[in-house]
């Protein structure tokens, strides 16, 4: 099995795309990647396409660009491909804030988050098996 430890580097069967700075929480983020982790890619869209959280168009862009990255520069069958992970991280937060009563501050904080999407050819590993 072609395992790597580092976590942007994929295996002969799989492929990854990142999608960072995206403006919402990580919480928020994970709701939509948990939608998304263990399936068929063809079933990923079509619920990533009629969810109605706003960042899943978002999280769709990024899947596209996994299953392009693996068609055109691993040489996989797209037809094969399973989403085999969906995972979320924090990037950065803008810090804002309003005046509030008694001289005091209201901070608002503006999360950013980002997701890794990694796509894996499961035809090719039960044959080889």
């Amino acid at each position: 099995m072609g395992q790597t430890k580092n976590p942007r580097r994929a295996a002969d069967n799989e492929a990854i795309a990142i999608s960072s700075m995206l403006r919402t929480s990580p919480q928020k983020l994970n709701l939509v990647a948990q939608m998304i982790r263990n399936k068929p890619v063809d079933k990923a869209l079509v619920d990533l396409t009629f969810s109605k959280k706003r960042i899943a168009a978002d999280v769709k862009k990024c899947l596209q660009s996994a299953i392009a990255n693996a068609e055109n520069n691993h040489g996989l069958d797209v037809d094969e491909l399973v989403v085999a992970e969906a995972y979320v991280g924090k990037t950065m937060v803008m810090k804002r804030g309003r005046p509030r009563a008694r001289g005091r501050f209201g901070k608002i904080l503006k999360p950013f988050s980002q997701v890794t999407i990694k796509v894996r050819q499961v035809g090719a590993v039960e044959e080889q098996a």
